[in-house]
């Protein structure tokens, strides 16, 4: 796997990297070397902040943790990335069969009900083109986490979202 470790407004040292690489490493006989890893470390009001995003052939496994020091931020974001891979166990196999040769006979050693039916409620409403500012505030006023539009200027459907950071974010598709 390849794996690109990156800091947020802080200088990450090499034993960071060692550490982040050592800690991946039990990932590399379940996605193999197509996957890539990107982690991220950051800190904030006295928390140390783990991101980590695994790619592995179109889908995305990710974790974001925080603790008092990396090393247990990193250790909880790995058992995150795991309950989820083990989770959805069935149905990535059935996704990612096609596209990869994940080992999923690995994750054996915590016991986490896979999950076997989405619940999944539907809603429809009509999209109105306007501007991620539009939609912000539209959002704001519904008192929602997130809001989906069609963007005026682009006319593609999008998502405006409220980060964890009392900041906004925009989610565009991509031609990729």
């Amino acid at each position: 796997m390849k794996i690109t470790v990156t800091g947020r407004q802080l200088t990450v040292r090499e034993s960071q990297k060692e550490m982040a690489a050592r800690k991946l490493s039990k990932f590399d006989r379940i996605f193999g070397d197509l996957a890539e890893a990107f982690v991220t470390f950051s800190a904030r009001h006295d928390k140390e902040i783990i991101e980590i995003t695994i790619r592995q052939g179109g889908t995305l496994f990710r974790s974001e943790e925080r603790s008092d020091t990396f090393n247990n931020a990193m250790d909880e974001a790995i058992e995150s990335l795991e309950r989820q891979i083990r989770k959805n166990k069935t149905r990535l196999q059935r996704q990612l069969r096609d596209t990869t040769l994940i080992d999923f006979g690995q994750l054996t050693d915590i016991d986490v009900e896979e999950e076997t039916e989405f619940k999944i409620r539907r809603k429809s409403f009509p999209f109105k083109p306007m501007s991620p500012e539009e939609a912000i505030l539209q959002m704001n006023l519904l008192e929602h986490d997130f809001f989906v539009f069609l963007d005026a200027e682009s006319g593609d459907p999008s998502v405006v979202y409220k980060r964890r950071d009392g900041d906004y974010g925009l989610i565009t598709p991509s031609e990729e």
